[in-house]
């Protein structure tokens, strides 16, 4: 079997655009007539320049590789240019090509993805939400503990039993920094009100983005430790993993990070210094599948927990769930909401979610099918990237 062809499809999300500005998703199809998708997460670059250079990786090292061949193609692919590093461009696309070879090679054996990397663990998903807005929100969600909490109530009258917000504020290119104590008081009050909106019944998830110094984080967390949160994602940013062991052994809640790291090298070192104990790998940034099935086998042996971070489309989504299926240390998969409108729209058949969990698919590769009439009708013709980091000073 041989690789003959790849496409690029660059994605408009529509409003409300939760999962990003828009998606890049690559197909790769073989001799044989059989097709893969795949997805690429947040590579820094123009989505039309990254379907350029999906192509150009393409013309080089896939077309005329044989699917099967995933370890090889990894290293082929990992060292272009001599590189040998987890840069998160050429990680980002590797992970979609990576991701499409699989589907082909669950889809030739008539196998989820899951049950040849040991086989389902997991017969149903715990999910978690982020708090988004609403149409016809007086105030900002994520400004406004008061409509937090609402929110926060509403979800898990749906069957959520976790939530994950950033009441932290904006982030910058200018971070980390050291809170406010308006922005400390801010924080804690969220906290404070989601917490008293849905009680014992439902985790509450910390989400920062890497804007704090290491004592800001510390401050942060003695203030939410009486809240019990599940966990304080992305403390500090991610280039100084020494940084973040700070903050995890100065708190006890459980420190998450990982979506915007690549590869086994880079969680390696978060294991070994004990910066996190759960790891949020991204399937479109990290490697692909067997990569982040390897992050996971390290973070076992650890006593780590693996929590995919879904931030983009539902190709992700379903290679996340296959992980997450076939992990025995899976904690809890991100999801947008219910996996409805567009990341519903843009697949033949929907990802399954009820009562706060998703349910495993059975079909063949990933489970699920782009449906490339729906790609074709929503192409992107912005300027912003999938997401952009405030250009200055937060004070």
């Amino acid at each position: 079997m041989k690789i003959t062809d790849l496409k690029t499809f660059v994605v408009a999300n529509p409003p409300p655009g939760f999962g990003g500005r828009y998606f890049i998703f690559v197909k790769l199809i073989t001799d044989g007539g059989v097709h893969g998708y795949g997805e690429v997460y947040s590579v820094p670059f123009h989505p039309h320049v990254v379907a350029r250079m999906i192509e150009d990786l393409g013309e080089r090292y896939v077309i005329g590789s044989d699917p099967f061949k995933i370890e090889r193609l990894w290293r082929i692919i990992y060292s272009s240019g001599f590189t040998q590093r987890p840069d998160t461009s050429i990680l980002g696309i590797l992970s979609g090509i990576e991701m499409a070879c699989w589907d082909i090679i669950g889809k030739e054996l008539g196998k989820p993805v899951y049950e040849l990397l040991g086989g389902r663990v997991h017969e149903k998903l715990r999910s978690y939400t982020y708090l988004y807005p609403k149409e016809g929100d007086d105030s900002d969600v994520y400004m406004d503990p008061d409509l937090a909490a609402e929110r926060a109530a509403e979800y898990v009258q749906m069957g959520f039993t976790a939530v994950k917000f950033d009441p932290v504020s904006y982030y910058s290119a200018f971070d980390p920094r050291q809170l406010s104590l308006q922005a400390l008081e801010r924080a804690e009050r969220f906290v404070r009100r989601i917490r008293e909106a849905v009680g014992g019944t439902c985790d509450l998830l910390f989400g920062t983005h890497g804007q704090m110094t290491p004592s800001s984080a510390i401050r942060l967390a003695k203030r939410l430790e009486p809240y019990d949160p599940l966990w304080l994602e992305e403390p500090v940013p991610p280039d100084n993993i020494e940084a973040m062991a700070v903050v995890a052994r100065a708190t006890s809640i459980p420190i998450a990070t990982g979506e915007r790291l690549a590869t086994k090298y880079e969680f390696a070192r978060v294991l070994a210094s004990g910066a996190a104990s759960i790891l949020q790998m991204a399937l479109g940034r990290v490697g692909g599948i067997l990569e982040a099935k390897k992050i996971a086998g390290m973070a076992e042996a650890h006593y780590a927990q693996i929590a995919p971070h879904l931030y983009c489309g539902p190709i992700e989504g379903a290679a996340n769930i296959q992980i997450a299926t076939c992990s025995p240390n899976f904690l809890i998969q991100e999801s947008i909401q219910t996996w409805g409108g567009f990341h519903a729209g843009i697949l033949q058949t929907p990802i399954q979610w009820q009562d706060g969990y998703i349910i495993p698919p059975t079909a063949p590769g990933l489970g699920v099918e782009l449906n490339e009439e729906v790609a074709a009708q929503h192409p992107y013709d912005g300027k912003l990237l999938h997401l952009e980091m405030t250009d200055h000073p937060i004070s």
